[in-house]
Parts: C-alpha cells; sequence; structure tokens
C-alpha cells in the first residue's frame, strides 16, 4: 500500500505543477484586469473549479493509499481545509502553496538546496497571492488606501519583513487577516533562514573538528606503533656477548718449572754400601 501511495506521489508532482501554476493564473487574471472581457472570468473561474477538482481527487486517492489514514488526516491539515473549504479565497491560496511546497519535498535535491528552495517559492508564492488577494479584498473598500497592484506589492514586501512603513495598511476585516498570515510567515521564513544558517555553520564546524580528531587518533596509533617497532628493534638486534664469562683464553703454552732442569749425561757408577 505504502509503495502504491508513493508511485501515485511521483506520478503526480508534474501535473499538480501544471495546475497550481494554471490556478495561479486563473486566480490573478480577474484581479489584474477587471474590465476584462465576461468571457474571460467565466474561464477562469471553471479554472478554479477544475483545478480544485483535481486537488480533491489527488487527496482523496492519497488518502485512499495511506497506510495510516487518520495519520495522515492529521499531518495533513491544509490539504484537508483546502478541499472542504473551495469558496475561501485564503485557503485556496494556501492550497497551491502547499502544492508547491508538496512539489519541492519530492525533489532529489541536498538539504541545503532543499531548504533554500522553500524559503524562496513560499516567498515569491506568499508575495504574489497576498498581494493579489489584499487588492481584491481593499480595492472597493471605501477607505481603503490599496487600490493598485504595485501598492499590494510593496505593502506585501513590507508586511513580510515586518517593517511595516505604514503608508499601505488594509481597512477591511479580511484584509487584517491578511495582513496577520504575511506577518507571521514573513517571522517564520526570516526564523527558517536564520536556523538554516546556524545549521550550517555548526555541521561544518562538527566537520572540522571530527577532521582535526581523526587526524589526531592517527597520530596517536603511529606513534604507538613506532614505538613498538623500536622495542622490537632493539630486542633483536645482536649484543656482546653473555656477561660474567671470562673470555676464551689463547693457544695453550708449555708449562713453565721453578725447579732447575739437569741437563742429562751418562749416569755415573754409584758406590757400594759398606
Amino acid at each position: 500500500m505504502k509503495v502504491r501511495w508513493k508511485s501515485w506521489e511521483r506520478r503526480t508532482q508534474t501535473p499538480l505543477l501544471v495546475l497550481a501554476v494554471a490556478f495561479g493564473i486563473a486566480y490573478a487574471v480577474p484581479i489584474v484586469a477587471p474590465d476584462a472581457a465576461p468571457w474571460v472570468h467565466r474561464l477562469c473561474t471553471h479554472v478554479e473549479w477544475a483545478v480544485w477538482a483535481a486537488f480533491a481527487l489527488d487527496y482523496l486517492v492519497r488518502l485512499a493509499l495511506a497506510p495510516a489514514r487518520w495519520a495522515f488526516v492529521r499531518s495533513h491539515p491544509l490539504d484537508l481545509l483546502a478541499v472542504l473549504l473551495p469558496m475561501v479565497q485564503p485557503l485556496r491560496l494556501l492550497r497551491v502553496v502547499s502544492t508547491l511546497l508538496l512539489v519541492g519535498r519530492r525533489a532529489r535535491m541536498a538539504p541545503q538546496i532543499t531548504l533554500t528552495t522553500y524559503v524562496a517559492g513560499a516567498v515569491v508564492g506568499l508575495m504574489m497571492f497576498g498581494s493579489l488577494a489584499v487588492l481584491h479584498v481593499e480595492r472597493d473598500a471605501p477607505d481603503g488606501n490599496i487600490k493598485t497592484l504595485g501598492d499590494a506589492v510593496w505593502w506585501s514586501f513590507t508586511t513580510m519583513t515586518t517593517v511595516g512603513y505604514g503608508d499601505h495598511a488594509p481597512t477591511t476585516g479580511l484584509g487584517r487577516v491578511l495582513a496577520v498570515g504575511l506577518m507571521l510567515s514573513g517571522i517564520a521564513l526570516l526564523g527558517v533562514v536564520t536556523a538554516n544558517i546556524a545549521a550550517w555553520f555548526i555541521a561544518r564546524f562538527d566537520r572540522d573538528d571530527a577532521v582535526e580528531r581523526r587526524q589526531t587518533e592517527l597520530l596517536e596509533a603511529l606513534t604507538l606503533e613506532v614505538r613498538e617497532l623500536r622495542a622490537e628493534v632493539a630486542r633483536l638486534s645482536p649484543s656482546d656477548g653473555p656477561r660474567g664469562v671470562p673470555a676464551p683464553a689463547g693457544p695453550s703454552e708449555p708449562a713453565v718449572s721453578a725447579e732447575p732442569v739437569v741437563p742429562a749425561g751418562p749416569t755415573a757408577p754409584t758406590a757400594p754400601r759398606a
């Protein structure tokens, strides 16, 4: 079951990305060009509903293929809200953003590159769709001061960075809800970037420390081997001979007697005894 679930996600990642882009275009056209022909607005509405239906089908298929369905529902709350509440514009936008993040999460890239892609995609997506949403809400407000797309983009940028110059601000309730969402998203993204940089430095320091420890261990092992080799060489080298044994004598010489030597000659006659 899990293999089929992974296979479904792998096969649908590209179509989901295409549908997300189509949804974004269909949502942006009526806002950017409110004076467009009626058939354009109808076409955009049909595209939005078609994309929503595809998203809902994708959610139901993944729910059916999930090994633990309740765990799947708890781990994908944004998908469930987007499917159940299609008429709420901010949640529909969040469904597009979550789809983009889902596609990026399946990309086979290094962790640092993946996180950078998440942050860049989230910033661009939130800024673009936040600008469109606040422009759609505030354009016709009686006291609203966000009337053009440029004003909306500037407001989104200052809101996400938590600068808040105050020259443009939403006046409607839904516009303020969007502002709160953008502010929280900007703080979260800033925290992610900071944590990513800190994690990179910590990983680099740990890697350098590991290399240094490894070199130290190799040096200690080499020193121990040299000491053992020296001891073995000293044990096997020839010595000067066993101690306490006198050195062997030279060739033997005849012994010299202390008594005088009588030269040999004729024996004298012995006198007879009386």
